[in-house]
């Protein structure tokens, strides 16, 4: 064989096998945990829900770094100004004159808030020279080699206690909403699943019953031919296969259409999608006591509850604090010197103080204070009226969850054994009618109820697995492992 002729018939084939595999891929097979898992990793839902998680914890991030101590630089590199100034003379009089100054300073300081009280602590140290430019030329030093201050508000609200209380729990119902939020997200995967599921198998019947019509007419034009049966039963297999046909050419809209939402939804790009029927049932139960128990120590609402009550609370010590004394207290010590020259600018500096005592009193404000106090614990008590309806219907949502999920599985197992006899039933009815037992009427009756069984059925299953998957996001609890799904 010619080398050249052979090398390009290779070539050819190896082309041709690459062609079909990529078609072949373009089909992917999936499983309905396979879906559940693209789409807790793919889905744009499940991208939102970790960013959201991300936010809330550099949001506690920056409480938390609010707590711990501040340590800034602050300089002035430099200050220059050309103005008229009064200046003083030797005699004691002013008279303007041309100033021109530079001014350069810098400043080392470190603060820590104090969540206890409310107040501040803080040490400083700075260190300023001036130049005078004009109308003489000199420049001298001034150093505040340390200072240590507080200021400390007195009788008013206190943000950082009930923030230390508060900002936790925020962040770990952030935690714990982002774990629904996934379940959120398989919830979704298993009703798209189901919905494509559903048509694929529309689909699949449609095309059974386009070939047993197209069989059963083509058997009925010969015994028409023969003068065994009447026309009118010739044009009622020829309208059910018409029949047949358009349903089929529904059924294919329909699994395009859904196909794209669950590649769109799990963000993949293939070309078909092919879904197995999840027959494997988990076999566990499901108790309403665990149910709920693990509801009330999993759930975020539980602590979104708890964090309402105590931003009411807060708002209410915030109302008050704002309506009676008022009273801030500032004081500092520190060294302080000035010289000519650098060298001699930390050398015996004298010691400096400041206290600084300031006063709020309301005295005339026509009950404006009195209204917000009044406002805030009406509110509160509103909060605390929802938060108990809320914590009922809680309990209420699991429990009557948990005894649709039984009956769920009840009604799965009648429908699929429904769906089996449904089956067995046409194909007796089938063979029947092709020996002459029954008429075109029963045999349609069949094929109908074999139909609606099998659909009824896959509904049957979306229902189950949709149903679970609500339990587990209400529960946030893996009732087929027995373990919780969020985990400090």
């Amino acid at each position: 064989m010619n080398k050249p002729i052979f090398l390009i018939s290779f070539l050819i084939l190896f082309l041709f096998g690459q062609t079909t595999l990529c078609q072949e891929n373009s089909i992917v097979s999936l499983k309905l945990s396979e879906v559940i898992l693209l789409a807790r990793e793919n889905s744009l839902g499940a991208q939102q829900a970790s960013t959201r998680l991300d936010n809330k914890f550099w949001q506690y991030r920056t409480f938390k770094a609010g707590l711990l101590p501040q340590i800034s630089l602050n300089a002035t590199l430099p200050d220059f100004s050309r103005i008229i100034d009064p200046v003083i003379q030797d005699d004691g009089s002013q008279q303007f004159r041309e100033v021109s100054r530079s001014i350069t300073s810098a400043g080392l300081s470190l603060f820590q808030n104090i969540g206890l009280t409310g107040g501040q602590i803080f040490l400083r140290s700075d260190l300023q020279r001036i130049d005078n430019i004009a109308p003489y030329t000199d420049y001298s030093y001034s150093s505040v080699p340390v200072t240590i201050g507080l200021s400390q508000p007195l009788f008013s609200f206190n943000s950082y206690r009930w923030d230390k209380r508060i900002e936790p729990l925020r962040y770990e119902e952030s935690q714990r909403s982002y774990v629904e939020e996934m379940e959120e997200v398989s919830e979704e995967a298993v009703s798209q699943y189901f919905e494509l599921l559903l048509a694929q198998v529309g689909l699949d019947i449609a095309e059974k019953n386009v070939a047993n019509n197209d069989t059963l007419y083509k058997i009925a034009v010969g015994r028409y031919n023969l003068g065994k049966i009447a026309e009118n039963e010739l044009l009622q297999l020829e309208l059910s296969l018409m029949n047949a046909r358009q349903k089929r050419a529904e059924t294919e809209l329909d699994v395009e259409l859904n196909t794209l939402e669950l590649k769109t939804f799990l963000n993949l790009d293939v070309e078909k999608l092919h879904l197995f029927l999840p027959e494997l049932i988990p076999a566990f139960e499901v108790d309403e006591e665990l149910a709920l128990d693990e509801a009330r120590k999993n759930r975020s609402d539980l602590l979104a509850f708890k964090r309402m009550l105590l931003e009411s609370d807060k708002e209410v010590a915030k109302a008050k604090g704002e309506a009676g004394l008022n009273v801030n207290l500032f004081a500092s010590y520190g060294l302080t010197q000035q010289a000519n020259n650098l060298e001699y600018i930390y050398s015996d500096p004298q010691d400096q103080q400041q206290v600084r005592l300031g006063l709020q009193v309301p005295l005339l404000d026509w009950g404006l204070n009195k209204s917000k106090i009044k406002t805030a614990e009406a509110n509160a008590s509103l909060i605390r009226a929802d938060v108990r309806q809320q914590e009922e219907n809680f309990d209420r949502e699991v429990f009557l969850l948990v005894k649709q999920f039984k009956m769920q599985r009840s009604q799965l197992t009648v429908a699929k054994k429904s769906d089996e006899i449904a089956q067995k039933r046409y194909d007796i009815a089938k063979n029947r009618y092709l020996i002459g037992k029954i008429g075109i009427t029963d045999l349609n009756i069949a094929t109908e109820e074999k139909d609606r069984a099998k659909q009824s059925y896959i509904s049957s299953l979306r229902n189950f697995w949709t149903t679970y998957y609500k339990l587990r996001r209400l529960t946030l609890y893996d009732f087929e492992r027995g373990v919780p799904l969020f985990t400090e």
